[in-house]
């Protein structure tokens, strides 16, 4: 498993970029993709879309189950990654690469952990 040091994360495996411009990247962790399986489909939010740090704003469906990818922050999304439509695969083949949306005007998040604590985390989660 891959759990860069620059990048924070969820408990509910979304990693968080931070850009300079105060906006963040959000994905889904090395760990979530192996969890899921190959990924084969990818239901996007909307440019302009309010996301609630807690709420689900997109799912992905795998060969074994259909997930929701949860937002970390509360804010405005700014930018949706179209090329995860045609391509969810890049997730499991990329997924620090493989961000699904660009948000600003953050007013909130969730308690978000270094990589450090995550990878300590992802070890208790055995069958969640």
């Amino acid at each position: 498993m891959n759990f860069p040091e620059e990048l924070l994360y969820t408990k509910s495996h979304e990693w968080v970029k931070k850009e300079a411009d105060g906006t963040v990247l959000i994905g889904l962790t090395d760990y979530a993709q192996h969890e899921l399986g190959d990924l084969v489909f990818v239901n996007m939010p909307e440019s302009g879309d309010a996301v609630k740090a807690g709420e689900a704003f997109a799912d992905v469906e795998s060969v074994k189950a259909v997930s929701d990818v949860f937002s970390p922050v509360t804010g405005n999304i700014i930018e949706v990654n179209e090329d995860l439509a045609d391509a969810p695969a890049d997730i499991n083949e990329k997924p620090y690469e493989a961000w699904f949306v660009k948000v600003g005007d953050i007013t909130a998040h969730e308690d978000l952990l270094r990589a450090a604590d995550y990878e300590a985390y992802t070890k208790t989660c055995v069958n969640e």
